[in-house]
């Protein structure tokens, strides 16, 4: 984690962070197809060309009916119809997250989603356009974390320099690019923690009083 000095903005990933744990969610569906729990996560981190069908349909190059039919294909599920819905059937918006940036919005901090999309149709767009002041999704800009990129638009998307940003992230290796930016950045593992660091970074209560 960055330095804790207090930041002005807040940028924050969906998936995972947001919502609750997309592994979990993708475990989940693994098992009730009779794979291996970790058959997702290894397609990806194994299998090339698995690996290329990501990148591409993040970015928005690869339309959804072929990265459903490929994906099922390299997994050897028979239905890919309905297969993005399925995996995330499991993740579900977490409240307390929620709550948090709704507190920081309110408090006068700018906030932005910086999101890497698969498909762009299944965001609660109401609840974001309550959430954030800022909004970029990779699939609607052509460009993927960790691509240093996204996270200037990132910044640019809430009025603020990167040496202003918190940066929020699940995935460990999406957030060196940020920090390299100038912005503070906290490895997500769960809310309570998250909700600390954020509220010692932005100099604001996040929490519900008890």
């Amino acid at each position: 984690m960055a330095e804790r000095q207090q930041r002005q903005g807040l940028l924050i990933d969906w998936g995972g962070v947001m919502t609750s744990n997309l592994f979990a969610s993708f475990a989940a569906f693994c098992e009730s197809e009779g794979l291996d729990p970790k058959a997702l996560a290894d397609a990806f981190r194994k299998d090339d060309a698995a690996r290329e069908l990501l990148i591409g349909f993040e970015e928005g190059r690869i339309e959804e009916e072929r990265f459903q039919s490929e994906l099922g294909g390299r997994l050897g599920i028979a239905r890919a119809e309905g297969l993005i819905d399925r995996l995330f059937s499991g993740a579900q918006p977490d409240e307390s997250m929620v709550q948090a940036v709704r507190a920081a919005r309110g408090a006068g901090v700018r906030t932005g989603l910086v999101s890497n999309s698969w498909g762009t149709t299944r965001y609660p767009r109401d609840l974001l356009a309550e959430l954030f002041d800022g909004i970029v999704i990779s699939g609607e800009v052509g460009i993927r974390k960790p691509t240093a990129r996204i996270y200037e638009l990132g910044a640019e998307s809430i009025g603020l320099p990167p040496s202003l940003c918190v940066f929020v992230d699940d995935l460990p290796f999406n957030l060196p690019p940020a920090e390299e930016l100038g912005m503070a950045v906290v490895h997500h593992t769960a809310p309570e923690a998250t909700i600390e660091a954020l509220q010692a970074l932005l100099g604001v209560p996040l929490l519900a009083p008890r």
